[in-house]
């Protein structure tokens, strides 16, 4: 049987990994992202006066396989705040390992740990793995989303 991975937060000496898994990501979704973007989201991540976080999933090398970049913000209907999981990712070959439900299941930790609200997340129709994985840990909401995209107008 495949070992758990072990979930941790990233740290600097995960740049190499992180940027493979980041680049992997985009392309997966058919993303170009600046490099300057790329560093720019590396250091708010190491911040840890930014409310961009990344949890980094782990193989027995302790070299990352995932990440899941999550960004923690007030909240209008509660003083406590809520957990958005706006990036979830583990590289193919990884993925026997259950690392996209352990990196969840371990946001889904830390929140009740430290008195979050909720951990939400939004994904694509089509992601019929990932949307596998997501309904065996919640239910979906009734929500439909609406994007105004201000740097192309």
């Amino acid at each position: 049987m495949p070992q758990k991975p072990f979930i941790r937060a990233a740290q600097p000496d995960d740049l190499q990994a992180w940027c493979a898994l980041w680049d992997a990501y985009c392309a997966a979704l058919g993303a170009t992202i600046p490099a300057a973007v790329t560093t720019g989201l590396w250091r708010r991540i190491l911040d840890a006066d930014h409310p961009v976080g990344c949890l980094v999933a782990c193989g027995s090398w302790n070299e990352p396989l995932g990440f899941a970049h999550y960004i923690l913000h007030p909240h209008t209907w509660s003083l406590q705040p809520v957990c958005y999981l706006e990036d979830l990712f583990v590289a193919p070959e990884a993925r026997r390992l259950c690392a996209g439900r352990h990196l969840i299941e371990r946001l889904v930790t830390m929140g009740r740990d430290h008195g979050w609200r909720r951990v939400y997340w939004h994904t694509h129709d089509g992601n019929l793995p990932g949307r596998a994985l997501y309904d065996r840990l919640t239910e979906r909401t009734d929500h439909v989303r609406y994007d105004i995209d201000l740097a192309s107008t």
